[in-house]
């Protein structure tokens, strides 16, 4: 796995940084954020000196969630990043779920499927953010860094936030009954085993993100197939016709 090194130019702190989640500290939620990656120190520390190009990275407004902030988006960050995403149709109604999948900053799998002919958009975000996490453990054994981006802030919330406190009062909560829990139960094993290592990021749906934009049309095109297995998009990736395809 290569050394990346990351200039800010413009953050809370200012300099060459060798790891994303320290430069992730700078940058987020900074209105006017600058940064940029370079595959060697040298060309770091030359590009720091000279300022930043055009090509950076321009944070102009920070975006929050209930969940979290959601962060820049450096394609070039991560070994792997997964995109993750659910529909449902109506709601409730059939649901399906979707994932894009990006090595080196490279489009290279789509799956959909998931498939619930009495399913909530709630329960395929959440089956979408559960496959994902999955797959991180699998990569993460390699070796791989792994961001999973997921629009549900609710998803991501009974992951990372509420599940271990209902799991300390034996998955129970105040004031009713735990919706969803043999997913949320699930993922959130496989989130425990993960967290320190994983980055899960909020993306904001429907804002023209590439990869989100892709595992939604994945998890409507599960919707529409009625494919139950969680299956990869055959063929070659056309990803202009994959974005014509309904959204969710």
């Amino acid at each position: 796995m290569a050394q990346k090194f990351y200039v800010v130019w413009a953050g809370r702190q200012t300099g060459v940084f060798t790891d994303w989640p320290t430069t992730h500290r700078q940058v987020d939620g900074f209105a006017g954020a600058r940064y940029k990656s370079f595959p060697t120190r040298g060309e770091a520390e030359r590009a720091f000196a000279s300022g930043a190009p055009k090509a950076a990275f321009v944070r102009r407004t920070p975006a929050k969630t209930s969940a979290q902030a959601a962060v820049p988006i450096d394609p070039t960050a991560f070994d792997l990043q997964i995109y993750c995403d659910g529909a449902c149709d109506p709601n409730p109604g059939r649901s399906g779920s979707g994932l894009a999948v990006y090595h080196q900053g490279k489009l290279a799998q789509l799956w959909f499927g998931l498939h619930n002919p009495t399913g909530t958009n709630n329960t395929a975000e959440l089956n979408a953010l559960h496959r994902a996490l999955l797959m991180a453990e699998a990569a993460l054994v390699n070796g791989s860094t792994v961001q999973i981006l997921c629009d549900s802030t609710y998803a991501i919330n009974c992951i990372s936030k509420w599940a271990a406190g209902w799991e300390k009062k034996g998955w129970r909560k105040t004031g009713g009954e735990i919706k969803n829990l043999a997913i949320i139960q699930a993922a959130h094993a496989v989130f425990s085993r993960i967290q320190s290592k994983v980055h899960l990021t909020h993306v904001k749906a429907h804002v023209g993100t590439q990869g989100n934009e892709l595992a939604d049309r994945m998890a409507m095109y599960a919707v529409e197939t009625g494919n139950v297995e969680l299956s990869e998009y055959g063929g070659d990736i056309d990803v202009a016709a994959i974005l014509r395809m309904r959204a969710g």
